[in-house]
């Protein structure tokens, strides 16, 4: 299957996100926040484009 450039702009958030949960259950220290604030518009949009991605990534499963 061959991944175009929203694959792997989805698969990258989706990593971000992983990354900054694991950080968040093993030191109780968000990443995201650390960088651009808590409660940031910055912020919350990079929450947004995560989820949407992870929305996105279910498609994998139904992709031949």
């Amino acid at each position: 299957m061959k991944k175009n450039v929203i694959d792997w702009i989805a698969l990258i958030l989706v990593i971000i996100g992983g990354i900054n949960w694991g950080l968040v259950g093993l030191f109780n220290w968000n990443l995201v926040n650390a960088i651009f604030g808590a409660g940031s518009v910055i912020a919350s949009i990079i929450y947004i484009l995560v989820g949407v991605a992870g929305l996105y990534m279910i498609s994998f499963l139904f992709r031949k």
